[in-house]
């Protein structure tokens, strides 16, 4: 075990051997390393499998018994100042290791299929390695400093992966919109991690919490100044969790490749916040008015995002939304003393949330193929539904993914929301309240995106075969998207060459798409979408590749039994349950007052379910699929149309629409406010600060200038000039001095 322990070290440094050889190859040999790019997704999935099997080797030692180990050598050391680093192995830190490598392992066999056709695919596999060597990092340091380094590189890994696709403008503008709200509560991380080494001298994780204890029982420090450096401590995980006011970037970080928004903005990355506020629970717990915030925060948190996803017609944005609300739970549940709900809750739902953005993945991949690459139509819920027909494995998967999120039993999610709704309750009507209403939200936003995905019909179809069109959309990821949209007369001489002289609109002109494919293949950047007529479809979605469909299927298993960890076990009159034991060895302070028997966990269960099913109900009633005949096509696809995509009236609606009008105050007070404010700074120093030098400047140059023309070379004109300069001097003085009598 000791042997095992001293070697933990070696989990991050796995993913980084696969990174470094990967990024130094593409800089150095890039026409050698790209022709082993699948080489190189077999090493790196290897070397994070090995790392997941130590983990879940530390995993069982910890379950067994085993001590909190902590293991560290001296970095910096100057007279009574020592920096270390090293790492530091509990409960906590083994169960993130086993949801970092787990979740990446299989986003990586996912991105081997997903990422196939990009040209960079070899970079993407250096900055995932990167990524998860910096998050494994993050979770093993045993001090503050170690935990800066990394929750800055995690950030910057989120930077690179969210603008992965930077030649398109909506992806650099996501990725600089997260670099600088993350920045904006990194600092404030900064100055309280400062700040609380002024306090304590320390910044061991082991030590921090009872020397702060120890001073605040004594009344060794100042109360205002400890509660200013732990909001500012905690405005970290607020920008990293995407809580309440610093989430804006998190839906725009869609712009991303799927499987990054599944590792990062599902399961890993945005759940650094969560880690952090529960590595210093003790010193968070030490103040009441900073565990106040922390749940107010997390409750608002939780609410808004909820109401934000209800009328998202993004797939990706509404998960995303979804993801912020998921979150809020979690620090709601650490800000009221409940802190195994919250970790609890951070598994289930890193393995169904991870399952649903790889799910959408894989209908995003399909309808690419139909609409080519325009993520305002392949991402559009409005103008899918009824994949499941063509999409089965996904489809069954994603509502799994649905059932768990949902707080339907027994599936992951209904064991740790249930406890967070039991717990909230319990502690506060209001925050209660908070947590009952956005489990109703949940349910329904969910089966809305469920309902209008897979079930109904195929409405891309039904779409262009109203508008009677084609579209060309350029699917380079390198370019601006271009498109072309072709009548039937210019359709038909182009499709000519296919049908044999034969309309694209007869009957016959559908039975060609193996040509129409070999075509589009050989174009290489072009996807043909025909248009359809009442006799029939062209194209059609279909089931992702056995390499996308075997991760669906793992986080399936996962959102089904993950849960089971955290069931209530009866004994003795007691309830347990196998997480709170992982803990008990290293918090004491873990155990709530839950029921005692299984009849009462079954009572106290029904108002959740309840209030599921309702939210349920009403999204099916909403958006319950719609059997299309062809003679009324046109009237029922544009009522459709209008009723899912098209702008409300309702308030609801357009607060949902609109993100809470929160992003266009923000765009208004601190963009175009700041801009505002920069301008007259820019005048400022162009024409004052630096004008008064330059002016100086210009004008010694125009004195030497003028100097340089009185000089001609002869001598009888110095001699001239000298005594009329003289002459006129002895005027000045002489009408100028005082009469002396």
């Amino acid at each position: 075990m000791e042997f095992l322990y001293k070697y933990a070290r070696i989990v991050p440094f796995l993913p980084l051997s696969a990174s470094v050889p990967i990024g130094l190859g593409t800089l150095l040999f890039p026409g050698a390393t790209k022709s082993l790019r699948r080489t190189w997704a077999l090493i790196s999935i290897f070397l994070l499998s090995t790392a997941m099997f130590l983990s879940f080797n530390l995993f069982l030692q910890q379950i067994n018994g085993g001590p909190t180990y902590r293991y560290f050598w001296s970095w910096i050391i100057k007279k009574n100042f020592s920096s270390e680093l090293g790492y530091f192995i509990d409960p906590l830190t083994s169960i993130m290791f086993i949801l970092i490598t787990t979740v990446g392992t299989i986003v990586m066999i996912y991105s081997d299929n997903y990422m196939s056709h990009d040209k960079t695919y070899v970079r993407f596999f250096a900055y995932l390695n990167f990524f998860n060597a910096s998050m494994l990092g993050l979770v093993i340091s045993p001090n503050l400093v170690q935990i800066y380094i990394f929750w800055e590189l995690v950030g910057m890994c989120s930077y690179l992966l969210i603008g992965f696709w930077f030649t398109r403008p909506s992806a650099a503008n996501a990725c600089q919109k997260a670099f600088v709200t993350n920045r904006a509560g990194d600092f404030g991380l900064l100055l309280g991690i400062l700040g609380f080494y002024w306090v304590t001298g320390s910044f061991e994780f082991q030590y921090l919490p009872e020397k702060f204890n120890e001073l605040i029982a004594n009344d060794g420090v100042a109360s205002f100044f400890v509660t200013l450096c732990a909001f500012l401590l905690f405005s970290g995980p607020v920008a990293k969790s995407a809580q309440f006011p610093l989430h804006v970037w998190l839906p725009d970080a869609m712009e991303g490749p799927t499987p990054i928004s599944a590792l990062i903005h599902a399961a890993t990355m945005v759940a650094a916040g969560i880690f952090f506020v529960a590595r210093l629970f003790p010193l968070f717990r030490a103040l009441p008015l900073i565990m106040n915030l922390i749940s107010w925060i997390g409750g608002i948190t939780a609410l808004l995002g909820a109401t934000m996803a209800l009328a998202q017609k993004d797939l990706k944005r509404g998960l995303a939304y979804s993801t912020m609300s998921q979150l809020g739970y979690m620090m709601l549940a650490l800000g009221i003393d409940s802190y195994l709900a919250a970790l609890f809750h951070l598994i289930t739902h890193a393995y169904s949330k991870a399952l649903l953005f790889l799910g959408s993945g894989s209908v995003i991949h399909s309808m690419e193929l139909i609409v080519g690459y325009c993520p305002g139509k392949s991402q559009n819920m409005a103008l899918m539904g009824g994949l499941r027909k063509y999409m089965p494995i996904t489809g069954i998967t994603f509502l799994l993914g649905t059932l768990s999120l949902s707080g339907i039993p027994p599936f992951a999610c209904f064991w740790s929301k249930d406890q967070i709704l039991t717990d909230s309750k319990l502690y506060s009507p209001i925050f209660g309240g908070i947590t009952w209403s956005t489990a109703g939200l949940t349910a329904f936003y969910m089966f809305r995106m469920y309902l209008l995905t897979f079930e109904g019909e195929f409405r891309m179809n039904l779409y262009n075969s109203y508008n009677n069109h084609i579209t060309l959309y350029s699917t380079s990821m390198w370019g601006q998207e271009e498109s072309r949209t072709l009548s039937r007369t210019t359709m038909d001489s182009m499709s000519s060459q296919f049908t044999g002289g034969k309309s694209s609109f007869s009957k016959e002109a559908f039975q060609i798409s193996d040509k129409i494919e070999r075509f589009s293949q050989k174009k290489k950047d072009l996807v043909i979408t025909y248009p359809f007529s009442n006799k029939g479809y062209f194209l059609y979605p279909k089931e992702s590749d056995n390499t996308m469909l075997l991760p669906l299927v793992v986080l399936g298993i996962f959102a089904l039994f993950v849960g089971l960890i955290g069931v209530p076990f009866f004994r003795g009159g007691m309830s347990y349950n196998i997480l709170s034991q992982w803990f008990t060895s290293s918090m004491n302070h873990l155990h709530k007052n839950h029921p005692e028997n299984w009849s009462e966990s079954f009572t106290d269960a029904i108002p959740s379910v309840g209030i599921a099913f309702i939210g349920i109900l009403i999204a099916y009633v909403l958006y319950k699929p719609i059997q299309f005949l062809s003679q009324e096509l046109p009237d029922r696809t544009d009522s459709t149309m209008n009723s899912i995509s098209d702008h409300s009236i309702n308030i609801i609606y357009n607060w949902s629409y609109h993100r809470a009008y929160i992003d266009l105050y923000y765009d208004k007070i601190l963009t175009i406010g700041i801009r505002g404010l920069a301008e007259p700074s820019h005048s400022l120093d162009q024409w004052a600060m630096d004008g008064i030098p330059n002016g100086v400047g210009i004008l010694g140059f125009f004195v030497g200038e003028g100097m340089r023309y009185l000089g001609g070379g002869r001598i009888s004109s110095y001699i001239f000039g000298s005594l009329l300069c003289v002459s006129i001097s002895t005027l000045i003085y002489y009408f100028n001095a005082p009469l002396h009598l």
